[in-house]
This record gives C-alpha cells, structure tokens and sequence, in this order.
C-alpha cells in the first residue's frame, strides 16, 4: 500500500508526517485490501487546519473524508474516524452473511463425536 502526503500554503514537519502515516497504516488493519492512501493537509488558515483522505481500494472503491479543526491532529484524528466508519459499513455490506452448514457437516460426513466411538 503507498501513502503520499501532500501539504498546501506550507509544509509539515516530520513529526506531523510520521503522526499522520501512522494514522493511515491503522486504516489497513482494518481492511486489507486498501490500494492507495493520498493526504492532502491544506495550512492556508491559520485558525483552522483542513486535512483530506483519499482512500483507494480494490475494485475501483474509493473512500474520501475531509474535516477542519485548529489543531493539525485532532482534525486527523477526526478524519481517521470518519473513514474507520466508512470502511466499516463497506466491508459489513460486501461479507457474505448466507448461512451455509460448516464444513465438517457437508455431505454427511461424521460429526466429532461419531468419530470418536
């Protein structure tokens, strides 16, 4: 997965970019099949920061949160919840919940305890 980090009107710090970077490898852990992450934090306001995610999945899905906030870090822990959110309701919407028997009960073949005696 590639994570590109982009700042407009002025630049991050190292801290900021690594604190960020974290934040969006947690996003993997909840859904493997994430592509791409692109951040766009904008600093043109000095009152309010605005930080964008845009996240690319398999299967031409993309996930996009924005929030503004005047701490850099709140807003990015604000957009990681947002897009925790989505990721969620997507991978609910596309698991396969179709009760099938387990594979052990297929085609009748002996349970456990049939096996045992």
């Amino acid at each position: 997965m590639e994570i590109k980090i982009s700042a407009r009107h002025g630049h991050l710090s190292e801290a900021h970019q690594t604190f960020i970077r974290e934040k969006a490898q947690k996003l993997l852990h909840l859904f493997q099949r994430l592509t791409m992450i692109e951040v766009t934090v904008d600093l043109s306001d000095d009152l309010n920061k605005s930080v964008e995610f845009l996240v690319s999945a398999e299967h031409k899905h993309d996930f996009v949160a924005r929030e503004t906030h005047a701490d850099l870090m709140a807003a990015v822990d604000l957009v990681e919840a947002k897009l925790e959110q989505q990721l969620r309701r997507y991978k609910e919407k596309i698991q396969d919940h179709r009760r099938r028997p387990p594979t052990g009960q297929v085609a009748g073949a002996p349970s456990p305890d049939e096996t045992e005696q």
